[in-house]
């Protein structure tokens, strides 16, 4: 069976299952996995289990395995069994597998949003880039908010938060309420899908192995972000002087009063938790590629110590806020945050296992053979494009980036690339922001906390999305020429 007619049927899965039958997308993940699984070829599974090497010696050569090197015997011993095995047993393996790489940092990832909020931390920041700026440059605060919040935060969730301001900003200047709405969105969503510890670029990097580390991802996914975010800031100002979008009466409204930075944490104590990990695992990847390690560096740089850290830094900054006065407790907090956490790690894990799924069908080396002549920088392009494509279609950014990812991995450990996989990784994350519509939840959250029209919602925040991403393939592709980092 052909591995394009199996990704065509693992596709049709997610997507009418996510938008006709209204199915949750871990149902429709793992569905999709097992169809997939279930379908694909003995011969498909053994080859696509192979390393490069052993493909090019076993292939044919079966018979004569005492004469091989035990290295390639043993892998062809190995892709044996997983040829033979049980389709269930594969999905529910690679399941566990995505949950043990991902569990931990994104529980951390929870429990730091949930804990900035609370304690008022979320606010500091907002306030202090607000008042550093002036109400002129207010615009420009909101992104940068949006944006570092964005990176423990879930984009839903910076929204709720930030959306107040820009409504009672609205009524004191009588203007710029479609600047406020555009340059909220354009820093958060860039961060969702660039940024880790957020689940896709995560799971993303993960799928690259050790050839895109998460403190690379890190950090390229800040440099992509300065040039996607300027873009949709500058978006924001050209489409605020065409279009006035009115502060409607009917929409609620939560706006802060007077006092509302009265027991905030300070600025300080409040960006910690965000940029403690990135300090920790950037710090070590850098001091890695300069030939700089050591065994303290390397043990406060792993992902998952950085996360915990963090996490123990944004619970004492959620202890000691007098802003949370009579609210929840510490436990209570936890509770709440891994509660929503679960939920994405369950989703993460099957895209994963979807992702796995697609690999074992052998479609890297099918695509592969169709760009060969057309030489590694064209990968980038179509990274971008099936990541689009997917988004598209149902909807989830995350979704998109886990389901290219589980595509392109594969295909560029089949191709000698003149660039490093990280500019891979991040046109998969620029690929997920084209086209957001009425399949995602997103533009329905932007639209009703702004009091927008789904019209007004599509002219405005959803061709903003398709510039930043656009911006993005050409920063990341411009990148892989200039800067390859080989």
């Amino acid at each position: 069976m052909s591995p394009f007619f199996l990704l065509l049927i693992g596709m049709l899965i997610v997507v009418i299952g996510i938008i006709g039958f209204k199915w949750h997308p871990f149902i429709a993940l793992i569905v999709a996995a097992l169809a997939v699984s279930s379908l694909t070829p003995e011969a498909a599974l053994y080859e696509a289990s192979l390393s490069k090497e052993a493909r090019g010696v076993l292939l044919g050569q079966q018979e004569n395995l005492e004469t091989l090197p035990p290295e390639i015997v043993r892998e062809h011993v190995e892709a044996e069994s997983l040829s033979k095995s049980w389709f269930v047993s594969r999905v529910t393996g690679a399941l566990g597998k995505a949950c043990g790489g991902i569990a931990l940092v994104i529980a951390m990832a929870a429990i730091i949003g949930k804990c900035l909020l609370d304690s008022g931390g979320a606010r500091r920041i907002v306030s202090a880039m607000m008042a550093a700026v002036g109400l002129q440059r207010t615009p420009l605060a909101f992104a940068a908010s949006s944006f570092t919040l964005g990176i423990p935060v879930f984009f839903d969730t910076v929204f709720y938060l930030l959306m107040p301001l820009g409504k009672a900003l609205r009524r004191k200047t009588g203007k710029d309420y479609l600047l406020y709405i555009l340059t909220i969105v354009a820093g958060a969503t860039m961060a969702h899908s660039l940024v880790p510890p957020t689940p896709g670029p995560l799971t993303v990097a993960g799928f690259f192995g050790d050839e895109v580390s998460i403190g690379s991802m890190m950090l390229g996914g800040l440099c992509v972000g300065i040039f996607t975010v300027s873009s949709g800031i500058a978006f924001a100002y050209w489409a605020n002087r065409r279009w006035e979008i009115p502060l409607r009466d009917e929409v609620a409204c939560d706006e802060p009063g007077d006092d509302s930075n009265v027991g905030l944490p300070s600025l300080g104590f409040s960006l910690a938790p965000i940029l403690l990990p990135v300090v920790l695992i950037g710090g070590q990847t850098i001091a890695s590629s300069l030939g700089m390690e050591s065994d303290w560096l390397k043990f406060f740089g792993d992902k998952n110590i950085a996360l915990i850290l963090s996490a123990a830094l944004a619970l004492i900054l959620l202890a000691t806020s007098r802003f949370r006065a009579e609210k929840q407790s510490l436990r209570d907090a936890v509770q709440e945050a891994l509660a929503s956490g679960g939920v994405i790690i369950l989703v993460t894990a099957a895209g994963s296992a979807f992702g796995a799924t697609l690999k074992e069908t052998g479609i890297a080396t099918s695509i592969g053979e169709l760009f060969r002549s057309e030489g590694s920088l064209a990968l980038i392009p179509l990274a971008y494009a099936v990541t689009a494509l997917v988004r598209t279609a149902q909807g989830s950014a995350t979704v998109a980036m886990i389901t290219a990812g589980g595509i392109i991995a594969p295909l560029a450990s089949e191709t000698e690339l003149a660039y490093s996989a990280l500019y891979l990784a991040l046109a998969i994350g620029c690929g997920s922001k084209p086209i957001s519509w009425a399949n995602d939840s997103g533009f329905w959250v932007i639209g009703r906390m702004s009091g927008m029209t789904p019209l007004e919602t599509f002219k405005t925040v959803s061709v903003m999305m398709i510039v930043m991403s656009l911006v993005g393939l050409a920063v990341v592709t411009l990148g892989a020429v200039l800067i390859p980092l080989t």
